[in-house]
C-alpha cells in the first residue's frame, strides 16, 4: 500500500517507484503460472490532468510447465506499463495498492504456448511420435496430394 494523500493534496508532482512487489499465491493458484517470483517495478505515480496514472517498467520471473515434456521452466518477462487509476474526485482512498493493477497486466504477459523441447524423438508411443511442425511439411503429407489437384502447391 502506498499513501498517495500528498499527490493527491498537490503537495508532491510524483511518487517515484523502485519496488519489490510481492503477488500472493492466491492471484495466480488457478492459471497456468505455477509460481511467481516478486515482481520489480520502476517508474512513478503522477497526476496528469487530475488523472492520477501510473506509469513504468515491470519485471520479473513466473515459472510455468513446458507444453511437451510438462516439466517446469522460468519464463523472464517485463512490460511498458501505463495505467489510468482513478479520476482524483473519484478515488476517495488515501492509500493505494497497486498489486491488481500488476495481475491484471501479468496474465497478459502467459504465453499461449512454451516449449525448450528440442528433440522430439522420445516423445512416441504405440502407433504415434510427436514430430516438429517443419518435419510434417516435409515428409509426404497426404494433403499434399489433394492441394496439387486443387492446383495450391
Amino acid at each position: 500500500m502506498m499513501d498517495i494523500t500528498k499527490i493527491r493534496n498537490h503537495e508532491i508532482d510524483r511518487i517515484e517507484l523502485d519496488e519489490s512487489v510481492e503477488i500472493d499465491a492466491t492471484y495466480w493458484k488457478d492459471s497456468k503460472i505455477k509460481n511467481l517470483e516478486p515482481v520489480t517495478i520502476k517508474g512513478n505515480i503522477h497526476l496528469e490532468e487530475e488523472r492520477l496514472l501510473l506509469e513504468g517498467t515491470v519485471s520479473g520471473t513466473m515459472t510455468l510447465l513446458d507444453d511437451i515434456s510438462l516439466e517446469e521452466i522460468s519464463y523472464p518477462f517485463s512490460f511498458e506499463l501505463e495505467e489510468e487509476i482513478e479520476e482524483k474526485n473519484d478515488f476517495p482512498e488515501k492509500e493505494l495498492d497497486i498489486v491488481e493493477i500488476l495481475w491484471q497486466n501479468i496474465v497478459l504477459e502467459v504465453p499461449l504456448k512454451l516449449t525448450e523441447v528440442e528433440d522430439f524423438s522420445k516423445y512416441q508411443g504405440d502407433g504415434w511420435k510427436l514430430v516438429h511442425e517443419d518435419e510434417l511439411q516435409a515428409k509426404n503429407n497426404p494433403f499434399s496430394e489433394l492441394a496439387n489437384m486443387l492446383g495450391e502447391e
